[in-house]
């Protein structure tokens, strides 16, 4: 219900409960995260749908995980809609919804950051493939499903 900005946004909340509760390891997590991104689909019902099995170890909990992490945004989009049509020129509104844009972008960034631990870099080598990730992405604009595949690629023949 409070997982404002998209699936990338909602990672910290997922990571916070799978290992509070013992379900998952943080290097899980990361698995989780890599497969849900290179999957079609939101990768946060992506990660619910996976997590879900996972802890469940059946079918039944991931649809469980999955329609957990969809009804909130419907009641919000169909409560929402009506009143965000009518108000959308409100200047109250307007100053809500800026207040809101930095906080997803600080939820992002915590994101990214919560994945930088000792289980994903674990030596020289997984440092070169992340500085070479981000540098395709940033500077060169490598299209990601290019990134992704050539990350793969040098992981195998790395590893």
């Amino acid at each position: 219900m409070f997982a404002f900005g998209g699936g990338y946004a909602i990672i910290t909340l997922i990571q916070h409960e799978i290992v509070t509760y013992g379900w998952m390891t943080p290097a899980e997590l990361t698995d989780i995260i890599a497969i849900s991104q290179m999957t079609p689909g939101p990768i946060g019902i992506n990660s619910a749908t996976y997590v879900g099995y996972v802890a469940s170890g059946n079918i039944w909990g991931a649809m469980i995980a999955t329609f957990a992490i969809t009804l909130p945004s419907f009641i919000i989009m169909i409560t929402l809609t009506r009143f965000f049509f009518v108000m959308q020129k409100n200047k109250y509104l307007q100053y809500a919804l800026n207040g809101l844009r930095p906080m997803v972008v600080g939820m992002i960034a915590a994101a990214a950051i919560l994945l930088m631990n000792n289980e994903n870099f674990i030596d020289y080598k997984s440092y070169l493939l992340f500085g070479l990730a981000f540098i395709s992405s940033l500077i060169l604009k490598v299209h990601p499903i290019l990134i992704i595949v050539g990350a793969g690629v040098l992981g195998f023949v790395l590893y």
